[in-house]
């Protein structure tokens, strides 16, 4: 065995009269571990948590969206077809879009009103799979509605109640402007567990939208006006270059827009916060390597007779600072691999951990009227733990650095001279 690497693994095993020393060893291993632990379980845990916020927010929100100006896609048919001509594009569906109020009795809730034809838009989205009341076979000129479930609470109502919609774009009349109001029997309750769209969509069917909200046309019936055409596509991630493909082949008069548009500071503030989270306790592991400094400083001060014998017998300066990098890169290879393995092992076993903890404590530690998902998703990749492991085996070799110099500095005749 090479003869750095034979002592400084023979010093970090054996029993050292300086017990301080041995407890900061044993300290900064812990730290190192407990660093790497907690970052790749965090980082796992926002990994699974953007997933989940992405999927559900695909739930409503179509892949690409083409509208046209203000607020109104004349020809929508011959859009789609020239739409369909793209290899992404799967599916399309015809939507109008109108802002309302609901009101029951006394309750009232600003809400979004959506115009679907339910066979289209069960082909672009999954909020239709939702329903968690009724149904969603939505017949034109019934004048039936499908509310989120949390609307549905806050204005009190059930499946077969009846509620009134007050479309702004009404008529004006000698004794002032009178607003649009429709009677619509709730036809089903849906939950997509995200409040913002629980509490502020409402689903109707096209035909009835069309009547409400484009007076004199849209809907299937009439092709020539809706509000726009909700695409899906067969890669989601693509979004943003099939915008730009479709964009680029309609011309201008049209506006296009993907997911990641219309939700881009959300998934950006995810992503900022994944870096922060990852810096701030990246720290953790930093002062674990702090730790290995103030080891490494006191075996060197500890084995300075050691080092001017190695010196006398003719090792070289170099080979000395080995000796102590590889005690200090064992305290952090060590730490690192503890680490890691806790980590992979709780990111793997988090969804199943974390109910055990409630149930344990008899509390709830992410409570549902709080925090936007009902349960507890993670999703490991390798590549963060990979980036984890490596920063902290570099961290732990930067810190051996210094102590491992002032090693090799010694001269014999000094450490020697009160022995």
């Amino acid at each position: 065995m090479n003869l750095p690497l034979f002592i400084g693994l023979r010093y970090t095993r054996a029993r050292r009269r300086n017990h301080f020393i041995s407890f900061i060893s044993t300290t900064s291993m812990a730290g190192v571990a407990l660093g790497v632990w907690a970052l790749i379980t965090v980082m796992s845990v926002m990994n699974g948590f953007h997933a989940d916020l992405r999927e559900r927010i695909l739930f409503v929100v179509s892949h690409v969206t083409i509208s046209g100006q203000g607020g109104q896609l004349r020809d929508w048919r011959g859009v789609s077809r020239r739409a369909a001509e793209h290899s992404q594009v799967r599916a399309q569906a015809p939507f109008i879009l109108g802002q309302g109020m609901l009101t029951r009795g006394g309750a009232t809730a600003g809400v979004l009103i959506r115009g679907i034809s339910p066979e289209r838009e069960r082909e672009v989205s999954q909020v239709l799979e939702h329903i968690t009341e009724g149904g969603a076979a939505l017949v034109p000129g019934e004048f039936e509605i499908i509310l989120g479930a949390t609307l549905a609470r806050s204005l009190g109502v059930f499946v077969g109640d009846k509620v009134t919609l007050v479309a702004p774009k009404g008529r004006v009349t000698p004794a002032g402007f009178l607003p649009r109001l429709k009677r619509f029997r709730v036809k089903g309750l849906f939950q997509i567990d995200m409040h913002q769209y629980d509490s502020g969509i409402a689903l109707v069917h096209i035909e009835d939208a069309a009547k409400l909200f484009l007076p004199g046309g849209g809907g299937e019936s009439s092709p020539r006006r809706v509000s726009g055409l909700r695409l899906k596509l067969a890669d989601v991630d693509s979004a943003p270059r099939v915008r730009r493909d479709l964009a680029g082949a309609l011309g201008g008069g049209y506006a296009v827009r993907d997911w990641s548009m219309e939700h881009a500071n959300f998934f950006r503030a995810l992503e900022i916060e994944k870096r922060v989270v990852f810096i701030v306790l990246l720290l953790i592991i930093a002062v674990a390597a702090f730790n290995i400094v103030s080891t490494l400083v006191m075996a060197v001060t500890d084995k300075q007779a050691d080092i001017a014998i190695l010196r006398t017998l003719g090792m070289s300066p170099a080979g000395v600072m080995r000796v102590f990098v590889v005690q200090g890169v064992f305290i952090g290879v060590a730490g690192t691999i503890i680490g890691g393995a806790l980590g992979v092992l709780t990111a793997l076993n988090i969804e199943t951990i974390i109910p055990a903890l409630e149930n344990f404590f008899n509390t709830e530690l992410f409570p549902v009227d709080v925090y936007v998902i009902t349960d507890f998703p993670a999703q490991m990749r390798w590549s963060d733990v990979s980036r984890v492991i490596g920063a902290a085996l570099a961290m732990s070799f930067l810190a051996t650095l210094y102590p491992a110099w002032r090693a090799s500095r010694v001269e014999p005749a000094e450490a020697l001279r009160y022995e």
